[in-house]
């Protein structure tokens, strides 16, 4: 499958998470989980892991914000509210299947190609003035600074950030796009994709 359908196509399934509700996103999620820890273990493990205290914030802001009838009423106003709770773990539930979506986009996009779908799909900028060459080396030589960060768990939290902000040492180097030609096949896989995105969303 062409990199550029692989791309647009998660693009749709993001949508879609974002628009199920409980019990249909539960119903899609759990078999995304399956397979991105099918394809690549460790790749999704790490995603949940550098992203736990996103979730956690996200879930306490969710219980603590959202008005409803508090799970302990002797604590009046310092209690979490059901519907705070409810609604933080469907926001946890869509992250953690999103990350599960990238992690599975990821394991079966190699860097290069991912790099030349995002070329393909860049191809209206050539028509504001912006370089689509410059734009894939620039993602290249980021992409492959920050999976060097990510994947590196030997340090905390505050040690990465830091590997993320300093600079890097700039080698001269070539970087090949592997250009790969649309085909019918792939014009139908991203129709159907299409088709039920909009089944989703109506």
């Amino acid at each position: 499958m062409h990199p550029a359908v692989l791309i647009l196509l998660w693009v749709c399934l993001v949508i879609s998470i974002q628009s199920l509700q409980a019990t249909g996103l539960l119903f899609a999620g759990f078999p995304l989980l399956a397979v991105a820890y099918a394809l690549s273990a460790t790749r999704l493990i790490t995603l949940l892991r550098r992203t736990r205290w996103i979730m956690l914030s996200l879930l306490f802001i969710y219980a603590y914000a959202t008005p409803g009838v508090a799970v302990w009423a002797s604590l009046a106003q310092f209690s979490p509210t059901h519907e705070g709770l409810t609604g933080g773990l469907l926001q946890l539930c869509r992250l953690a299947f999103t990350l599960a979506s990238l992690a599975i986009l990821l394991s079966l996009l190699p860097r290069q190609k991912l790099i030349s779908g995002i070329y393909v799909l860049s191809y209206p900028l050539r028509y504001v003035g912006l370089s689509r060459e410059r734009l894939a080396v620039r993602l290249a030589l980021t992409l492959q600074h920050a999976e060097t960060v990510i994947l590196d768990t030997t340090g905390n939290w505050r040690t990465s950030i830091e590997q993320m902000l300093a600079p890097e040492d700039v080698k001269l180097h070539s970087i090949e796009l592997q250009i790969t030609p649309f085909t019918m096949h792939d014009g139908m896989i991203l129709t159907i994709g299409c088709a039920l995105l909009a089944f989703v969303l109506l």
